[in-house]
């Protein structure tokens, strides 16, 4: 513990607090257009037009992060701590919908309650042909729910499994019943990762744009996204209004964490699993029903409009398929993806190494910068980078270049890595380090031969969200890629805009199926160090 209370390296403060101003850039943007264009500020946050979108986006945001919370920790509890059949299956299933973009998801609600679509071949035999109309707010909470609880699983699986099991084992004797040991052991034990997989959740809704746009709920990101070329001021305007709440919101949860009682994590032994009982089917049963919608539902979906397409032998033009168009895009994905994880891991890992080893307040700042950069909407960062590139005579030539896209990635999913790779150097004790100093090896060996060794899965868990994060962004995509360059995401977009369910339900499950790799590969094998 000796080496976590000296002062950290003047130059490592520097790095760590240069990263965390870059990030504030888009920020800086928004500031700086709403003083450029004189934004009319004060009738923007009285008119109704602001109220209501922002009143849309809070509610929305709150409902999702909520039901999020409950849905992935009810996950983690039963995947980890009972006795539910066949626990090594679930706990490989129930993180797979993070690999499906929400408004893939979207897409495939839309598609499965379409004239023709899957939901009428099963029920019209069965005489139910009146099928609800899933579009506005029941279906963007749904999808978003559905396709973001795994940002609550991961975190509270981790911590659910790393409990000591000694105080549950206390209770238990005195006669507590299952469920209240629970509410009153193991449920204020894992708030922090509740709180914390709760405040990605509301982040990412209130920032979301594909989801909402396809459901046709008007938020304040789709109002920001639909203003941006003929009233920026508004869109601008808007855009701070955003970033005001998001910052604030970050605050509010960085001061609860402060408050909040600390629990050490250290587990001795394996943690105690509650048998379920009476309650396996039921428990089985509700389990079943929320992959089923998250995860077995798209892909019948899509699986179903591929194969109409595929076997049309004179498609229309909603059943036109090109596998080979899918190709290039393919490897567009997958080359961004696997760029913007390194690249995100290289950059924050300054930021990880002064929160963790030195608990520095300059880290914790830089580290708020970093975390702010995932609440604005991925749009917003786009059209700052377009600013700032533009008004350079330097990096004007990067507009509308691959590296320029891999710099909004970055900024807008640092926080994923931040996160993954605190955890990691937090994880490497330090007495390994001094005792490699005394045995004479420098700050640069250590590091190579030592540390980095041990951090690895946890850097690569990082890696795999950002890489995968990066995989389904469309609006930063689709305002700095190059010309030409397509991805699955741009590609799922466009052929929905068309109305191709064929080729857009192709492309959605080339990218399932790519994601789903990467993921297995990288962040679910090692998922206790997330």
């Amino acid at each position: 513990m000796a080496s976590r209370s000296r002062r950290p390296p003047v130059a490592l403060l520097l790095v760590g607090l240069a990263t965390g101003l870059v990030f504030l850039g888009p920020f800086a943007y928004v500031v700086s257009r709403n003083v450029d264009l004189g934004t009319d500020f004060g009738s923007i946050i009285w008119s109704r037009d602001t109220w209501d979108p922002l009143r849309r986006s809070l509610w929305l945001g709150t409902t999702v992060a909520f039901s999020a919370a409950v849905v992935g920790t009810g996950l983690a509890w039963l995947t980890f701590r009972t006795d539910i059949p066949g626990r090594r299956v679930w706990r490989i299933l129930a993180p797979l919908p993070l690999v499906i973009p929400s408004f893939v998801g979207a897409s495939a609600l839309i598609a499965a309650f379409a004239t023709g679509g899957l939901a009428e071949e099963i029920l019209s035999p069965i005489g139910i042909t009146d099928l609800p109309d899933m579009r506005g707010f029941r279906g963007a909470w749904l999808v978003l729910t559905l396709f973001t609880y795994p940002y609550v699983y991961l975190p509270v699986a981790a911590r659910m499994s790393s409990l000591s099991p000694s105080l549950e084992e206390s209770a238990r004797l005195l006669g507590r019943s299952p469920w209240t040991v629970f509410r009153t052991v193991v449920l204020p034990q894992s708030a922090g990762a509740i709180w914390a997989g709760a405040l990605l959740v509301f982040l990412y809704t209130i920032s979301d744009w594909g989801a909402v746009e396809r459901m046709g709920y008007s938020t304040l990101t789709r109002d920001i996204y639909s203003d941006r070329v003929f009233d920026q001021a508004r869109s601008m305007g808007l855009s701070l209004v955003l970033g005001v709440v998001a910052l604030t919101v970050v605050m509010a949860e960085r001061s609860l964490d402060r408050r909040r009682q600390r629990v050490e994590a250290v587990r001795t032994r394996d943690p105690m699993i509650v048998p379920l009982g009476r309650w396996k089917w039921p428990a089985m049963l509700a389990g079943g029903a929320v992959l089923a919608n998250a995860l077995l539902g798209p892909m019948a979906v899509f699986g179903f409009w591929s194969w109409r397409g595929l076997s049309a032998d004179n498609p229309s033009p909603g059943l036109r398929t090109d596998v080979g168009d899918l190709v290039s895009p393919a490897l567009n994905t997958a080359q961004t993806g696997l760029i913007t994880a390194a690249v995100a891991i290289a950059v924050v890992l300054p930021v990880a190494w002064l929160t963790a080893r030195y608990r520095s307040r300059v880290g914790g700042a830089a580290n708020g910068m970093v975390v702010a950069g995932f609440a604005l909407p991925g749009v917003v960062i786009a059209l700052s980078l377009v600013f700032w590139v533009l008004q350079s005579p330097i990096l004007g030539s990067w507009y509308q270049t691959l590296p320029l896209m891999i710099v909004a990635y970055v900024l807008h999913f640092g926080a994923q890595a931040t996160r993954a790779a605190h955890v990691a150097v937090g994880a490497v004790p330090d007495r390994l380090g001094d005792a490699a100093a005394t045995l004479g090896a420098g700050r640069v060996r250590r590091f190579l031969t030592v540390e980095l060794p041990l951090m690895t899965p946890g850097l690569l868990a990082g890696a795999g969200l950002v890489m995968l994060s990066t995989m389904k962004e469309l609006p930063a995509t689709r305002l700095l890629s190059p010309p030409g360059f397509e991805t699955l995401a741009t590609e799922i977009w466009s052929a929905g805009e068309r109305l191709n369910l064929a080729q857009e339900s192709l492309a959605a499950l080339v990218l399932i199926a790519l994601s789903a790799v990467l993921t297995w590969a990288v962040v679910l094998r090692r998922s206790d160090v997330y």
